[in-house]
């Protein structure tokens, strides 16, 4: 349910809109590009996690197969990226909780969401597993009714509704009424909302059966993309011109509304509200088992590294719950500077991270197939071809990034904030390389 509840976030219930606005009817070839890609990066990390589990994931990978560096690097870059994100789920469920019990301030709903995740975290890992569980079939049970509701308006079964056949796909514009370059801008916009799924690798080493639990989890992936993802984009674009779709405005409340379903704006709300809290205790987990990881291997201070009996790593808990509340403060206080400074700076990383996991991918497959060959479960297919095909596309999405007005100071800031992770991890090298004579 991890797995499946993962790839279901805010972005798609809400940010979608901004999408189907650059694309049109193209945001269904949006999602399945964006989709393609997400989908070999967790091909990827999950041969490799399945191969090698480590609650560190992907940074464990990366130093194994590149150095210290870039575990030191990723890792780190990760669990900020993480911490940042988390204030805005934080803040964004608070401002629906407020709207609706108005006399209960925004900030005392974020204290009160912080507080309980917090304690569940802390408490065992099974709780966190509980959340998630019932988050998961909350979310996967609005998705297919959508979808059922929505395929239903399609063919005029419904009350009131007539059958609309392929009229909006092809008769507003066409199917690309905005060209290849609107395809390309939907990539942009929509890409980014896959992130999340590397959590499920991470989850994976404290299970029972880490190899099958991950190999599961990979291997649902694609369906998983297909239905929900382009599946819901299909089914929007079908059932209403593209045209009366807005950034900002949940594209699943427009639709739920069209085909006369009462109050489908709070119902959406309370789905949105859900999938915020859910991606806050994601978050919360992923950061404080990264950061855990870190400080085992010398990349962190060793403090963290106290677990309680029930195998919970408190004091990794606590510190990303701490950075957590100062991202939130930041984000009440001042939402359009330093904070805003701050999200631009982890806005592109992800990225960054899909990029170090294919090469670490390319580089681990080898000595894996020499050394423990058993233990390759979940293999990258036609490798190394599609890996190297998959960085080719981050390479594109960096470089369109780059001719976009709206996503290079984002890309310009996650740079510069790679760049001084990267300067701090070369610093700590150097000795190292002094003492074995590689300086």
């Amino acid at each position: 349910m991890l797995g499946l509840g993962g790839v279901i976030g805010a972005g798609l219930f809400v940010g979608s809109g901004a999408g189907i606005e650059l694309a049109g009817p193209g945001i269904v070839v949006s999602y399945l590009v964006a989709g393609a890609l997400a989908f070999l990066v967790m091909r990827m990390l999950g041969e490799m996690s399945a191969a090698m589990p480590a609650s560190g994931a992907f940074s464990v990978h990366a130093e194994r197969a590149i150095g210290r560096w870039a575990g030191f690097t990723v890792g780190w870059l990760y669990w900020f990226l993480l911490v940042v994100v988390l204030a805005v789920e934080a803040t964004a469920a608070a401002q629906i909780a407020h709207g609706w019990v108005e006399p209960v301030p925004q900030w005392a709903w974020v204290l009160l969401f912080m507080v309980v995740f917090t304690v569940a975290n802390l408490a065992a890992v099974k709780n966190f597993g509980e959340f998630e569980f019932w988050f998961a079939t909350l979310k996967v049970g609005a998705i297919v009714l959508f979808l059922g509701l929505g395929v239903l308006a399609i063919f005029g079964v419904l009350p009131d509704t007539e059958p609309v056949g392929l009229t909006h796909l092809t008769g507003d514009g066409g199917f690309f009424p905005n060209g290849a370059q609107g395809v390309v801008s939907g990539v942009l916009a929509v890409v980014f909302a896959f992130g999340g799924l590397e959590v499920v690798t991470i989850a994976a080493a404290e299970s029972d059966d880490p190899a099958r639990s991950v190999s599961r989890a990979v291997r649902s992936a694609v369906w998983r993309i297909l239905l929900f993802y382009v599946g819901s984009m299909l089914v929007i674009v079908t059932v209403l011109p593209w045209t009366e779709q807005r950034t900002g405005l949940s594209p699943y409340v427009t639709v739920l509304d069209a085909i006369g379903i009462p109050s489908a704006g709070q119902i959406m709300n309370i789905v949105v509200f859900v999938a915020l809290l859910s991606a806050l205790n994601a978050n919360l987990y992923g950061s404080s088992r990264m950061i855990f990881s870190l400080a085992e291997r010398g990349e962190a201070p060793r403090g963290l590294l106290e677990v309680s009996p029930g195998g919970v790593p408190r004091r990794a808990v606590l510190a990303s719950v701490a950075f957590g509340f100062v991202s939130v403060l930041l984000n009440l206080e001042w939402p359009d500077s330093v904070f805003l400074y701050m999200l631009n700076a982890v806005g592109s990383v992800l990225i960054f991270v899909w990029a170090l996991i294919a090469v670490s991918e390319l580089r681990l497959r080898r000595r894996i197939e020499r050394e423990a060959p058993e233990t390759l479960v979940l293999r990258m297919w036609a490798f190394p071809y599609l890996t190297w095909v998959a960085l080719a596309a981050m390479a594109a999405v960096v470089v369109l990034m780059l001719t976009d007005d709206t996503a290079r100071p984002q890309l310009l800031w996650s740079t510069g904030a790679a760049g001084a992770v990267l300067a701090v991890a070369g610093l700590r090298e150097w000795p190292h390389r002094r003492r074995t004579g590689r300086a």
